[in-house]
């Protein structure tokens, strides 16, 4: 559905993004992780045409154009009015995506219902909390029932409530089909939200798959902890190095290490196996120094 073709874009000594290309299909939640500065809200901006590209295209459905009204779009920055009510900040909005009368009235309704705020529609956004605020950007994007959803890290500042009430509404617009495109710098995010994802940093794609084959390729090998029922056991017939009293083995093959210790006889108090995640995958691909 979209496709991003060698895209490109500096600022001055600064090379945001770097000759970027991807293909997202239809009905996909495509995830772009990367650490701050690593190019995923330049690259969001040319796609809704915000920022236009050095060099390199971005299509839709194979076509190059101007494709914004299929687009729904919730930037990092709030892009709501604080001096109005949420229901006039539905009315501002929906009539730039040239919606009116009646149909206008039943889309801002459904907007408001969906985000759970119908009960505070006639009260001004600057009384809201942080995370009521992103809702109603939510809102805001999903008003004129676009088929692409652009999210650039929607959970930033906001509560717990809140956070998992837009993981929410985003996984039943997944299952309605629309294709999305979310950004963030939380793995457990893009864990339960995205189909595929690309890992970015300094403008490149470094990694691009699904979450479980970027574990499986990227992410190292699992640890088994295994903690001894009594401290006085005798270790000869265990099957590893007892550390205190723990056997730690780190092993592409956990079962097999779990295996090998259900049938040694011996109790143990806890088997844990820590499996590598999305997160151990992105240090291992962008490094641990910190980022400005």
């Amino acid at each position: 559905m979209i496709q991003l073709q060698n895209l490109k874009k500096q600022y001055g000594s600064i090379l945001a993004v770097d000759s970027i290309s991807l293909d997202i299909a239809k009905g996909e939640t495509f995830g772009l992780l990367g650490p701050n500065g690593a190019g995923k809200t330049t690259t969001i901006n040319m796609i809704v045409g915000i920022v236009k590209p050095d060099s390199g295209e971005v299509r839709f459905e194979n076509k190059n154009g101007d494709f914004r009204f299929a687009i729904g779009n919730t930037p990092q920055a709030l892009a709501i009015y604080e001096d109005l009510t949420a229901e006039e900040n539905l009315n501002f909005f929906g009539k730039l995506y040239n919606l009116s009368g009646k149909k206008l009235k039943e889309r801002v309704a459904f907007a408001l219902d969906l985000v759970g705020l119908e009960s505070r529609k006639k009260d001004f956004a600057k009384t809201f909390s942080g995370g009521m605020k992103r809702r109603l950007n939510l809102a805001c994007a999903i008003l004129h029932d676009p088929q692409i959803l652009l999210f650039d890290e929607p959970t930033v500042g906001v509560d717990p409530q809140s956070r998992n009430f837009i993981f929410d509404n985003i996984e039943i617009m997944k299952s309605e089909g629309k294709t999305i495109i979310y950004t963030t710098h939380y793995m457990e995010e893009a864990e339960r939200l995205c189909d595929r994802v690309a890992i970015v940093d300094k403008g490149n794609v470094l990694a691009l798959d699904t979450v479980d084959a970027l574990i499986s390729t990227y992410g190292g090998a699992s640890v088994v902890v295994a903690e001894l029922a009594h401290e006085n056991t005798e270790t000869s017939s265990l099957p590893y190095e007892v550390q205190g009293d723990k056997i730690v083995v780190e092993t592409t093959n956990p079962l097999e290490v779990v295996q090998k210790l259900s049938a040694c006889g011996d109790t143990f108090k806890s088997i844990h196996i820590n499996r590598a995640d999305l997160e151990k995958v992105f240090l291992n691909l962008t490094g641990r120094s910190l980022r400005d």
